[in-house]
């Protein structure tokens, strides 16, 4: 019997049509059934109340079945009410049964005299409603029951009482997709402790909760998104974890679509430090309307900001990378989200003069983000000269050019590794700095301020191509084990769409010649970041080796230089560098002899000159060092 009410309830079995004869039936039933009830025994005759009970009954289904088509009360699956549609059941009711009293009482007036009362059409309006709601939620309730004991349920808890968790909660009963039974909720609130909430406990956040999870063997937590904000500072959080309960998470409940969305809580949920906010009105002003060229527009800053730029009803979006392949994946994904985007994707080397000549006359850019560059340290370290070619020359050329096609803006993405830089990479955007901040002192001078140059640094983007979460995530996946190179080494780490909301905002509040940081929170021990993506993936017994520093990587990252200093903007997470300024002219010629020095790709010689250019690069876990020692000797 149970298995016929299961592949019954869980078909779409009752079409439109037969709900709404169903409904009126219901509507048949209550008018007779009170109607007799009140007056079928008092004497009357039999034909009289025959005959005003049946017109009665013609009156309710006609009107009736215009207000259900009005407000589509059959239309739903029964099995799936919610209380939206129990609503529109009462409302369908309220407006068929008014129509028929009020059409009674102008026939009363007439002289018709119909036997109806106030208190019975009452009494068959609650009744009527009585029955719809009631089968309703009958069909649900034996529906959850019978698939609830029909499948290999999973038991959660959900955690938060608020609007959020109810919410979730409510969400998971009976959705088929998830087969997961809610046992209970948490809550940090002691006045909802020991309280029912949909058939199931409340219980503190305390030690507690651990027996109480491990006695109704609940191994999964849903953490509504608000109070996930919450508790992920919290020693709770890394205690579920230790007692490896894994943590699932939802999309804030108002970006619903049409159900409920649940993801895995991602190392980037954990960030420690609230989530950063940015004047959004204001980075739409400076952008609606404009032609924005993005370079490294492939890359994992260069994409999200491009996705970020979509949202402000750009005139048009010049897409400009190298990379092939990624270029034509941010195509394919801006065909699907931005359809009526204008966009123009651009195969092109940033480095390659004459080409980005070409591209500046067609487009004509207005506001530019320059990302293009590369950026992994070891790697650089090993090809130096390539490292000057795209960062340092990529970015002349870039710069250049938006001066002689009088571009509004000009933001340069740089990055904390800039700061008293141990390696090539590092280095090679800190002489993008300082070209970027001369040249803008310069035509500032020159009062020919036609283009804003603005520099943004931060520090590493948690999920961006070649950082460690992804490298963890895999070596996890493979059973381990997880390398990291030191267990001292702590970075400052922030999320991509933060990264990104924030070049934005330094972009629009930018006037020329600054140098943009950014408040990162604290630094992340990069074995504590490891520790808590093992507990995350629940496989605990992984290992983490370390595998020593590598070329050019040191242990600690600075956003600042030591003889630097800051002063705030407007915006609490983003600060001006005070910086020490370079004449253009100068930096100019020995940028020009430092590329061409380059192109003799001795890597010695050209590290020699980066250190000329910029004193406090010193070369830490490099064969570079030696250049150190040779220009402390030269000094002395």
């Amino acid at each position: 019997m149970n298995k016929f009410l299961e592949n019954f309830l869980s078909k779409r079995v009752l079409p439109y049509f037969t709900i709404l004869v169903i409904d009126l039936l219901m509507v048949v039933f209550s008018c007779f059934s009170i109607y007799l009830l009140r007056y079928g025994f008092g004497g009357l005759s039999v034909a009289d109340v025959r005959q005003d009970g049946i017109v009665l009954a013609l009156f309710l289904v006609f009107f009736n079945t215009v207000s259900f088509f009005i407000f589509r009360t059959f239309r739903g699956v029964l099995r799936f009410s919610s209380f939206v549609d129990l609503m529109q059941i009462v409302k369908a009711l309220t407006l068929g049964y008014g129509i028929t009293y009020t059409l009674v009482l102008i026939m009363n007036g007439f002289d018709i005299d119909f036997r109806l009362t106030t208190i019975t059409a009452i009494a068959i309006f609650f009744v009527n409603m009585f029955l719809m709601i009631f089968s309703r939620i009958l069909v649900k309730e034996v529906y959850e029951t019978i698939m609830e004991k029909n499948t290999k349920s999973k038991n959660i808890f959900v955690y938060g009482t608020k609007e959020a968790g109810v919410s979730v909660a409510k969400a998971l009963r009976g959705n088929k997709e998830f087969h997961w039974r809610v046992l209970g909720f948490i809550s940090d609130e002691s006045h909802m402790v020991g309280k029912e909430m949909m058939g199931v406990i409340v219980y503190a956040n305390d030690e507690k909760i651990f027996n109480v999870l491990e006695k109704k063997e609940v191994k999964t937590i849903i953490v509504s998104p608000t109070k996930m904000e919450e508790i992920k500072n919290s020693d709770l959080l890394d205690k579920f974890l230790y007692h490896g309960i894994s943590l699932l998470t939802t999309t804030p409940v108002d970006e619903w679509a049409e159900t409920l969305t649940v993801k895995e809580v991602q190392i980037e949920d954990l960030l420690p430090r609230p989530p950063i906010k940015v004047n959004m009105q204001e980075i739409a002003e400076n952008i609606e309307g404009k032609r924005v060229m993005i370079t490294g527009a492939a890359g994992s800053i260069g994409s999200e900001i491009v996705r970020q730029v979509a949202l402000f009803n750009p005139y048009n979006i010049i897409l400009i990378d190298q990379a092939e392949t990624p270029l034509h994946d941010m195509r394919l994904e801006l065909q699907k989200k931005w359809r009526d985007l204008r966009t123009e994707i651009i195969v092109a080397d940033v480095s390659n003069a004459s080409r980005m000549e070409q591209i500046f006359v067609k487009t004509r850019p207005q506001y530019i983000f320059h990302a293009a560059a590369y950026k992994h340290v070891p790697m650089m370290e090993d090809n130096v000269s390539e490292s000057i070619h795209t960062n340092i020359m990529g970015t002349k050329i870039m710069a250049d050019l938006a001066v002689k096609h009088n571009v509004h803006k000009f933001v340069l993405v740089s990055t904390d590794k800039a700061v008293n830089p141990s390696n090539v990479m590092g280095c090679s955007k800190r002489i993008c700095e300082i070209y970027i901040q001369s040249l803008a002192k310069h035509i500032e001078k020159n009062r020919q301020k036609s283009t804003q140059f603005i520099t943004t640094r931060f520090g590493n983007v948690l999920g961006s191509n070649g950082s460690v979460i992804p490298l963890f995530r895999e070596q996890i996946k493979n059973g381990g084990p997880v390398t990291v190179t030191h267990p001292e080494i702590i970075r400052y780490f922030m999320t991509i769409p933060e990264a990104c909301q924030l070049v934005l905002e330094a972009g629009s509040m930018g006037n020329g010649g600054e140098i943009y940081i950014f408040d990162m929170g604290k630094p992340v021990k990069i074995v504590d970041l490891a520790k808590r993506m093992i507990r995350l993936s629940g496989m605990p017994n992984i290992k983490i080796e370390f595998t020593g520093l590598r070329h050019g990587e040191k242990l600690y990252e600075e956003l600042l230089n030591c003889a630097e200093h800051t002063k705030p903007t407007h915006h609490e997470k983003i600060m001006i560098a005070n910086v020490r300024e370079y004449e253009y002219t100068e930096v100019s010629e020995i940028i020009d002899f430092l590329i061409k020095v380059s192109y003799d790709y001795n890597d010695m010689r050209t590290v020699k000159k980066m250190k000329e250019i910029v004193p406090e690069f010193q070369s830490k876990n490099s064969p570079f060092e030696s250049v150190d020692r040779l220009l402390e000797k030269t000094t002395l």
